[in-house]
């Protein structure tokens, strides 16, 4: 028989008798409180106030807690509005202390720590309604049990970048999710991470609401009206009220509304220096904390449950959006939520989350949700999903090489070794030759898919460089530029902000040579591999030294007179900025903050002439073609892309092509079909090599900044590409044949004040789907925790300090070894070419894929040039002749 209220209340009373202490008189009258409820017939909840509470009040509410799930109350709520004295631990016990009848949890974390937040993520809670506002998760990594829990709040948590893979995997009845204000912008992991959550029915990061004639009205598909925010407003469901904050609380809310991206939403923080870490594998952040919320006033005798999660009554108007088309996007407007109708709505966001202003956030998410009905207050419908899942297949790709489903590595690697062993017989033995090596290509694009689709979150690592090999072990190095090495898929060269230029192995983190600085201080700017000779390199650093180095002859450790040895010196050339060799590295060309281009010859080491007034501003990048050796393009800040031939002594261009803005970077496609051009502020596009029209302009939104310089590279072949920009912390992986958007890949710094930002990018030649980025990180900081660092402009009276950190980003899963799909599909690439002439080309390209395998490298061009890849060179049949074409 259930224990009746009156037998609890008297149990109470004789357990502060014997701590010797005075019984709490608001639990005294929450008991009070119930008993009238019971007696009415009505819910018997019984609410604790944390505010209420001493550190002496603790055992005897604990013992009462524990006696609750076998008496006559029906729930109880426990709820923290402000301040509270007792401590982490002392909660978490209380918590748990009710296990069935625990309906609504309400607290600030700020009051009890980040061993309390952990803890409670770790370990779970038997509640049916969480309400975390301004928590400081900054990964949010919620795997403990949370099996009856149908409500979570986590808006205004202002740390909240992510999600951790396992995030959400313990939580089945989970219904009703708010995540409004909070730093949010992944597409891809976010929907990855709610994928998990089957029942998840409405899911907010904004609060969208409707533009009646006569105020607002919200498009919650709730049934009850609310006063609370004005004349002519009805949010529709029962909200808790909150104080109404003024500018001060909420100066991050003044947003730029012509802005379709949200790097100007700058959530201004209460920065507070502390001793706690706040490393970047952290799953929670007190370094910093904003102003909180306010105290939350419950409304009387109403259980908690969505439509009672806190609201704010002054709220910041976006102005009126007119929902008639998806793509209407225009200037004084914004395109936060879209939604099919036949007659035009108008609604209002407020608190929107920075993922609200990613291109097409809405149909994204119904497309990638498919249980989902409402989504930030807007129901959805069958035309709505229609058309996001119509949006989603028009500008995002679900896997890599348009695959639609999942598949499993092993049953890929299983049909391959099948197809194999076909059987064929004479007459097909040719057309099966043919049709064995289309579909070995497409085995491994297959592998990539399957490992790409294995998982949404890619695995980034910093590169171990802090030279473990030189004489100054404790010293870090400052990388300004990198370069992959074009035939040893193990090795990385990347010059410093010092002058230094490091080679490495990058797979087991080992410096293959070191160079130190010559002298003055210098940066390396330009660098760039030798394709006949893998061994050289040209480096050339700001001061506009210019030097051949061969890294056969370079120790690996700070010895010094190195520099008279292996290398050898160029003219220079004033404030270079970049440099590339031709592919018969026979020439190199070098630009910088000037409007010429000044061409070398190697072998002699003389400059042969400098080119003048090619662009009317300074020159960026200038880039050899990867095939002619005559051929190369240029790109300025003056807005045009020109395409020269050095054959025709460059007096006027090929072509030009131009962009709105200041280009950045060009490169050409791996196959030279294709120039893909990066304009400042994400203006990407790919132009046809052979006459500098437009081919595919990726459509990536602007921020407004004139100063984010945008780079943009081509991964391993031709179907992607990568781009990056200094102003955000984000790389775009998209289709190079579509444009289509892939995936993006989100860095982040340490702690709530950090940031990183894209420096450069490369992808690996060798890997599908893996890339290294050069990122620059930036947070606020009152100690000096970088050894070497570079002071910038100070803000706010805060010192900024700034580190280059290298990073190795792998796309794919570690199910298989990286290797065995993608040297199959660069063997293919580069033996269809070495053997595009063969007389036998069935032959040619077996040996040729043989030793390639073996090698990890074939020589450019249909013959000869040998000597690129010495293994390639020196194998041998059995006859003692040459094995490989």
């Amino acid at each position: 028989m259930a224990t009746d209220i009156g037998t609890l209340e008297k149990g109470y009373f004789d357990a502060c008798k014997r701590q010797g202490i005075i019984p709490n008189k608001a639990i005294v009258a929450a008991l009070f409180k119930a008993k009238i409820k019971k007696a009415r017939h009505e819910i018997s909840a019984f609410m604790v106030s944390m505010d209420d509470l001493k550190d002496v009040d603790f055992y005897p509410l604990l013992d009462l807690l524990k006696e609750i799930d076998s008496s006559e109350i029906d729930a109880v709520d426990i709820v923290n509005r402000s301040s509270c004295v007792l401590s982490g631990e002392h909660v978490s016990a209380l918590l748990r202390a009710v296990n069935k009848k625990l309906q609504v949890v309400d607290i600030c974390d700020i009051s009890f720590g980040k061993d309390f937040l952990l803890d409670l993520a770790q370990r779970g809670l038997a509640c049916e309604v969480l309400n975390l506002r301004s928590s400081h998760f900054r990964k949010l990594s919620m795997v403990g049990k949370f099996v009856r829990m149908h409500t979570l709040n986590l808006d205004f948590s202002a740390s909240l970048t992510s999600f951790r893979e396992d995030c959400f995997s313990c939580m089945p009845n989970l219904r009703f999710l708010s995540l409004c204000e909070t730093r949010i912008t992944n597409l891809w992991t976010t929907s990855a991470a709610l994928s998990k959550l089957p029942s998840l029915v409405e899911l907010r990061f904004q609060n969208c609401l409707y533009c009646a004639e006569v105020g607002y009205s919200s498009a919650s598909s709730g049934n009850r009206a609310s006063d609370g925010i004005g004349s002519g407003c009805s949010d529709l469901g029962l909200y808790i009220e909150l104080p109404s904050p003024g500018d001060e609380i909420f100066p991050h809310l003044q947003l730029n509304v012509d802005d379709e991206d949200m790097n100007d939403y700058d959530i201004v923080q209460d920065v507070r220096s502390t001793n706690e870490d706040s490393s970047d594998d952290s799953e929670v952040d007190f370094s910093s904390h904003r102003q909180d919320f306010g105290s939350t006033e419950l409304l009387p005798d109403i259980p908690l449950g969505w439509h009672e999660l806190a609201d704010l009554q002054n709220e910041i108007s976006f102005g009126a959006l007119d929902m008639r088309d998806e793509d209407s996007y225009y200037p004084g407007s914004t395109h936060l939520c879209t939604v099919a109708s036949v007659a035009p709505k108008k609604y209002i966001s407020r608190h929107p989350s920075p993922i609200c202003y990613e291109k097409h956030y809405r149909d994204y998410m119904i497309a990638s949700l498919p249980n989902l009905k409402v989504l930030d207050n807007l129901p959805i419908g069958k035309v709505d999903r229609e058309r996001a899942n119509d949006t989603f297949r028009h500008h995002f790709e679900y896997l890599p090489y348009n695959r639609n489903d999942k598949e499993s590595v092993v049953s890929i690697l299983q049909k391959r070794e099948i197809r194999a062993k076909l059987p064929c017989t004479r007459a097909s033995r040719k057309n099966f030759s043919s049709l064995s090596r289309k579909s070995q290509y497409f085995y491994s694009r297959s592998l990539s898919a399957a490992k790409m689709g294995s998982s949404a979150w890619p695995k980034l690592h910093p590169l171990s460089i802090t030279g473990s090999a030189l004489r100054d072990e404790k010293r870090n190095f400052r990388p300004r530029q990198f370069e992959y090495h074009p035939s040893d898929s193990s090795l990385m060269v990347f010059g410093t902000l010092d002058g230094e230029v490091v080679v490495i192995n990058h797979e087991s983190g080992k410096i293959v040579s070191y160079i130190p600085s010559l002298g003055a201080m210098n940066s390396i700017l330009g660098l760039c591999w030798l394709r006949q000779y893998p061994s050289k390199l040209i480096a050339g650093s700001d001061n506009g030294s210019l030097r051949l180095y061969d890294i056969q002859h370079m120790p690996t450790t700070n010895r010094r007179l190195y520099h008279s040895f292996g290398s050898v010196t160029f003219d220079e050339f004033d404030q270079l900025t970049s440099v590339h060799v031709n592919s018969t590295d026979e020439l190199f060309l070098a630009s910088g903050y000037s409007k010429n281009v000044a061409l070398y010859d190697i072998n002699s080491g003389r400059r042969l002439q400098v080119f003048a007034d090619m662009h009317r501003e300074h020159i960026n990048v200038v880039k050899f073609s990867n095939h002619s050796p005559s051929l190369f393009a240029t790109s300025s800040f003056d807005q045009d892309v020109k395409m020269w031939d050095i054959r025709q002594k460059p007096s006027q261009p090929c072509y030009t092509a131009s962009s709105s803005r200041g280009n950045v970077m060009v490169c050409f496609s791996p196959d030279d079909h294709y120039l893909l051009v990066s304009a400042v502020d994400n203006e990407v596009k790919q132009l046809l090599a052979v006459d500098g029209r437009l081919h595919l302009d990726f459509g990536i939104a602007s921020t407004g900044s004139s100063q984010n310089y945008t780079r943009s590279y081509y991964m391993s072949g031709r179907d992607y590409v990568i781009s990056g920009s200094c102003d955000e912390h984000v790389v775009r992986i998209c289709c190079a044949n579509t444009g289509r958007r892939l995936r993006d890949v989100s860095l982040e710094g340490k702690g709530a004040g950090a940031s990183m930002f894209v420096q450069s990018l490369r992808g690996d030649p060798f890997r599908d789907f893996h890339m290294s980025i050069l990122a620059a990180y930036i947070r606020p900081s009152s100690n000096s925790e970088i050894v070497k660092r570079k002071k910038k402009k100070t803000m706010k009276s805060s010192l900024f300090l700034a580190c280059l950190l290298l990073f190795a980003v792998l796309l794919t899963s570690t199910l298989i070894h990286p290797t065995m799909a993608i040297s199959a599909e660069y063997c293919d690439r580069s033996c269809e070419l070495r053997c595009a002439r063969a007389g036998v080309k069935d032959r040619c390209l077996k040996y040729c894929g043989i030793c390639c395998v073996k090698c990890k490298c074939v020589p450019s061009g249909t013959y000869g040039n040998k000597h690129q890849c010495p293994c390639y060179r020196d194998m041998r049949n059995s006859k003692g002749t040459p094995k490989c074409p």
